[in-house]
């Protein structure tokens, strides 16, 4: 069975063009999966049945995973049958027609814009330090780009003339303008203080750690937790606060749902409407307070 998921691992990374993220979730998934059915004397693929599929979930369910984590792991199996088949294993697949487990949809963190200033203002530009990481944070809330899109991007991605950001990703592309504020201060950290972490001129990254090499999503959220801390804001702050602060301002501001999903290189318009509903539900919540009436 190691095999088969070494041969589903490869897959995903060529022909598939999955991300590493993505792929890396898949690979601990079915890794994990293999490992239950061995502990439970099952040492081939083709010994797999639904029932099979079903006990794994059901097993997950009782060590408390979280409804989400079920789909996703679902999914992982989804595909990883996919491709035993394919790869010419003569058997039916096992997770055909199983239903998904229902989740309930977590509202995501935002910030108010008072909070977004608080925390963009924690980050000293007096030191090299200070300048990468402001320059970091002002990018995230200006363009609402993923933490991991943050981190893999190139110098010539940024485009700070024109105001204009070059975002790519494993599936796309799109470009998302950059505010006067972000362009400032990105253009600073790339004029005085990127110059003096490269040790290496091959390493094209735009933000750098201090051994020169391409900052981590780790080393960013450490970053990120720091700065929530001394700003003293009462709120969990993730790598995804500003992305969701950023959808959410926009919205309260008079952006269209559509213009915000093409910003946030949502593929389906059904993920940018949790942002409405949130709107919707905070409106209501204003007026039930204010209206003598309501």
């Amino acid at each position: 069975m190691q095999e088969l998921l070494d041969g589903f691992v490869v897959s995903l990374s060529g022909a598939d063009k999955k991300s590493r993220n993505t792929v890396l979730s898949y690979k601990r998934d079915i890794a994990h999966y293999i490992d239950y059915l061995k502990s439970n004397g099952v040492d081939s693929i083709k010994k797999t049945d639904r029932q099979t599929v079903i006990t794994y979930l059901l097993f997950l369910k009782r060590h408390g995973r979280a409804s989400s984590t079920i789909s996703r792991n679902l999914a992982s199996l989804r595909s990883f049958y996919m491709y035993v088949i394919d790869s010419g294993v003569n058997m039916n697949d096992p997770t055909m027609n199983l239903e998904t487990p229902r989740t309930v949809r977590k509202e995501p963190g935002v910030l108010t814009t008072q909070e977004v200033d608080l925390l963009l203002s924690q980050p000293k530009s007096t030191d090299a330090k200070g300048c990468r990481d402001k320059a970091m944070l002002e990018l995230l809330y200006a363009t609402g780009i993923k933490v991991s899109e943050l981190i893999n991007l190139r110098v010539d991605d940024v485009n700070i003339g024109m105001g204009l950001l070059h975002c790519r990703t494993a599936s796309h592309e799109r470009v998302v303008p950059i505010g006067h504020i972000a362009s400032s201060v990105v253009a600073n950290y790339i004029e005085r203080v990127r110059p003096n972490l490269v040790l290496n001129e091959n390493i094209p990254y735009l933000f750098l750690n201090r051994s020169g090499m391409q900052l981590s999503r780790q080393g960013f959220w450490k970053i990120l937790k720091h700065y929530g801390k001394t700003a003293g804001i009462n709120k969990e702050i993730t790598p995804y606060t500003l992305r969701h602060s950023f959808a959410m301002h926009l919205l309260e501001n008079g952006a269209d749902l559509e213009a915000i999903r093409q910003l946030l290189g949502h593929t389906d318009i059904s993920a940018t409407q949790i942002y409405s509903k949130m709107l919707d539900s905070r409106i209501k919540e204003v007026y039930e307070k204010a209206h003598p009436r309501a």
